[in-house]
């Protein structure tokens, strides 16, 4: 996958969530959640956020467990800007795979909310996120 989001601070600790067995996830990758208390890798605008991988998971491995930084631990990622801006100090929200945008009012009914942009970015862009 591309645009994984790169650690630049780490003020908090990752937590074990579960993942399927099935699951192939590079470490970076923007999760969402699904019930009970388990991630997938993001891929669409409107996804849940759950954390940002913190580690790999190989497909098939056994494994049921991942490492993942969950949002408002205040850790500081380099995240890439989808098609839509980023604006400093506005929240940003999922836009695709591993990509983010401003959030605006169409994002406030669900946990869409990744963290805050430290910077301002166009298309393509990576910018610096407090998650």
């Amino acid at each position: 996958m591309a645009n994984e989001a790169v650690l630049i601070v780490e003020s908090s600790l990752p937590v074990a969530m579960t993942v399927a067995n099935s699951a192939a996830i590079e470490k970076g990758t923007v999760l969402k959640l699904s019930d009970p208390f388990t991630v997938a890798a993001s891929s669409a605008d409107n996804d849940i956020f759950a954390g940002i991988a913190a580690e790999e998971k190989i497909a098939s491995d056994g494994k049921t467990k991942i490492a993942v930084y969950l949002p408002g631990g205040n850790n500081i990622f380099k995240m890439v800007v989808s098609s839509t801006a980023s604006t400093v100090g506005l929240h940003q929200v999922i836009k695709g795979a591993n990509t983010i945008g401003d959030y605006t009012t169409l994002d406030d009914e669900k946990g869409y909310v990744i963290g805050q942009a430290l910077e301002t970015g166009a298309d393509t862009e990576t910018i610096l996120v407090r998650v």
